[in-house]
Order: C-alpha cells, then sequence, then structure tokens
C-alpha cells in the first residue's frame, strides 16, 4: 500500500527533458544561423535594407510556433484520433484552394502558399501532420484488415494518390515524398502484408522514375546532381556553390560570419541550404552536433512509440514513430540535397530553416510527441489522461 501510495504521488517530470533539450538548442541555433546567413542579403535588398529583417521575422515565426505548440500540447492525443479524419479533409481542402489563382501565391514557379496576415501558409505542410494523424488511425482501425489488398490497403492508397496529385499539381515532389515516407513507414510498422508492401514499394519507385524522366523540369535537376560542374553557371548552380562551402568549412570551419558562400553565391542559403552555411563556419564538427541533436529527436521520438505500445496505446505509438519518420525522413533529403548526395528538393531542414508554415507544424508535431510522453508518464504512475 505504500509503495503504490509513493509511486502515485512520485514527482511527474511534465515532459521528456532531454528531447526538450535537444529541441531547444536546435531553434537557438537556428536563430544564430538565420540571422548569419541572411544578413547579406537582407541589407542589399532594396525592400528591407535591414540586417535584422529575416532574423526578427524569424523570431517572430518562432514566437507563434511555440505559442501553437504549447496549445496543442493541452489537447489529449485522444482528440487527434478522433479528428484525424476531419484534420487530413482540411489538409486535402486546402491544397485544392492553393492551386486556385488568387488564393494561392506562386513564388519561383510554383504555387505553394496561401497568404496571411502573418504568414503565408503553406499547405503541403499541414499535410505532412495531417498524413501522420489519418494513417496511424487508419493502421489502427483497419489493423485486422491490413492483410487485404482491397479492405485494407485500396482506401487509404486511394487517398493517397489524391494528395500526390494535388502535390504534383503545385508542383511540390519534395514534400510528396516526405508524405508518402510517412504513409508506407507508418503503414510497415503498422504491420500492413509483407507481398502488398513490397509491391507497393516497387510501384513507388516506378512512379518515381517516370515523373522524372517525364518531366524536363526535375530531369534537368536529376542531370545537374549527377554532374553539378558541367554546368556550374546553370544547372549545377545550386549545388556546385553547396559543395564549395561544405569544401571550405573543413574540419572546425572558418567560424560564425566568416562564409563566403552565403555573399550572393548560394541561392537559398538561409531556407533550403542553411546546413551548407553550418558546414562553412562551423567544418565537420558542427555538422555532426546538429546531425546529432537531429538523430536524438528521432530516437527519442520511436521510443516514446515503443513505450505507448507496451501500454498498448497503438495509436499514440504509431503517431510518435511517424513524428520521427517526417523530421528523420526529411532532414535526411536536406543534408542529402545540400551534399550532393541526392537531387534538389526545396525542402527546407525542420526547425532551422527560415520559413513560417515549416516553423508552425514542426513545433505542432512535437508538441504532440511530447504530450503522447506525458500522458505515458501519467499512466506508468497510475493516473488519467
Amino acid at each position: 500500500m505504500i509503495g503504490n501510495s509513493a509511486r502515485r504521488y512520485a514527482p511527474i517530470t511534465p515532459f521528456d527533458e532531454a528531447l526538450g533539450w535537444a529541441i531547444a538548442l536546435l531553434l537557438s541555433i537556428s536563430l544564430v544561423m538565420v540571422y548569419s546567413a541572411s544578413i547579406a542579403y537582407a541589407e542589399a535588398d532594396a525592400a528591407t535594407q535591414n540586417r535584422y529583417f529575416y532574423l526578427i521575422r524569424h523570431m517572430i515565426f518562432m514566437g507563434i510556433g511555440l505559442t501553437g505548440a504549447y496549445a496543442v500540447f493541452q489537447f489529449p492525443t485522444a482528440f487527434w484520433q478522433k479528428y484525424a479524419g476531419k484534420v487530413f479533409i482540411i489538409g486535402v481542402v486546402l491544397l485544392v484552394l492553393v492551386l486556385i489563382p488568387g488564393i494561392g501565391r506562386v513564388v519561383n514557379g510554383a504555387r505553394r502558399w496561401i497568404g496571411l496576415f502573418v504568414i503565408n501558409l503553406q499547405p503541403s505542410e499541414v499535410m505532412k501532420l495531417a498524413t501522420v494523424l489519418y494513417v496511424a488511425d487508419y493502421t489502427v482501425r483497419k489493423s485486422h484488415k491490413l492483410h487485404s489488398l482491397k479492405e485494407g490497403f485500396a482506401p487509404v492508397f486511394g487517398a493517397m494518390v489524391v494528395v500526390a496529385f494535388l502535390l504534383l499539381r503545385e508542383p511540390d515532389f519534395g514534400a510528396l515524398m516526405v508524405v508518402m515516407s510517412i504513409a508506407m513507414g507508418l503503414l510497415f510498422l503498422g504491420g500492413i502484408n509483407m507481398r502488398i508492401f513490397t509491391g507497393l514499394a516497387a510501384m513507388a519507385v516506378v512512379a518515381v522514375a517516370t515523373l522524372i524522366i517525364t518531366s524536363p523540369y526535375r530531369l534537368k535537376r536529376v542531370l545537374g546532381f549527377l554532374d553539378p560542374w558541367d554546368d556550374p553557371y546553370g544547372k549545377g548552380y545550386q549545388l556546385s556553390h553547396s559543395l564549395i562551402a561544405f569544401g571550405r568549412g573543413e574540419w572546425f570551419g572558418v567560424g560564425l560570419g566568416g562564409s563566403v558562400e552565403k555573399l550572393f553565391y548560394l541561392p537559398e542559403a538561409h531556407t533550403d541550404f542553411i546546413m551548407a552555411v553550418i558546414a562553412e563556419e562551423f567544418g565537420f564538427v558542427g555538422l555532426l552536433v546538429v546531425l546529432g541533436l537531429y538523430a536524438w529527436i528521432v530516437r527519442r521520438a520511436f521510443h516514446i512509440g515503443v513505450e505507448s505500445k507496451k501500454l498498448e496505446r497503438y495509436y499514440q505509438a504509431l503517431v510518435a514513430q511517424g513524428i520521427g519518420i517526417w523530421l528523420g525522413i526529411q532532414t535526411f533529403f536536406n543534408i542529402g540535397v545540400n551534399m550532393g548526395l541526392l537531387p534538389t528538393k526545396g525542402l527546407t531542414l525542420p526547425l532551422m530553416s527560415f520559413g513560417g508554415s515549416a516553423m508552425l507544424l514542426n513545433m505542432a508535431a512535437l508538441a504532440i510527441l511530447l504530450r503522447v510522453d506525458y500522458e505515458n508518464r501519467r499512466i506508468m504512475r497510475g493516473y488519467k489522461v
């Protein structure tokens, strides 16, 4: 009796402190590096002429993200399970709206943003979180039918085909790759029939190859990736300058603020290619530190998922692991592009790159992850969630 009482009233850490510190460190590094990578561009831009322009906006985005994360954390995970389908429908509606002229904004030839008062909402970021919530719920509800092609696999496959069609219309091939990776990863973890999964993987490879071959825009990016030095002032421009940044960084970097590539040589230095600036200014050691923080977040996400599964909280387990897949695969894609291991995809680095929508949705996802962990801890101590 005494043991049960002590266990029940033992202090509860409200969240995974190690995970919280990793997130806080990445956000702190993000503030420094967005300012460092954008300062020259902000000063030279006639519309801003303020070296702190992107830093201030990034701080605003971060503040909105933290406020949103606090609000999301207040909702029990049962709420997200109950409304997972509706969240997914909202994501699809936003993907449709962004394609409508006058609503969706066109930037660099892509229609990916809906202008709001403070930030430009990117529906593809909403869809990443919606996919985690919906596919996790679908997998749990249909767990006894996942061996069936018609009853288990076909419905979720149809939903993903609709999402893929809408994302390709923007176009946003990078977001499509992330969304499909999340869906396939969750179906695999949920126990889908391996023959169906293998067939799906083979179809995905064929579909990606077909999309690349039939699109001059994507084919140009792939050719530029294979040999950026063949046309360093054309299709290989971004990658060649990113590789130069990595080469200049060597082991310990040239020092904070010392990057040359961010001085109008490397496009999108404070967004898609911020890791190249980090590598140039802090070298291989700095790169390892950032990679280590991301690896820790992904590891904790999967560990929280395992703990949820032990408590027979299968939806929460898949949500936690789905968030881990999302952040892990997008980090891998972004850094792979920066290092010349993958073709350019236009994906931001989670929690690090400049951008309001990505920051808000990344923080919301991590709030849900922390909520899953919070509920696990309460249940293990005999409390209700």
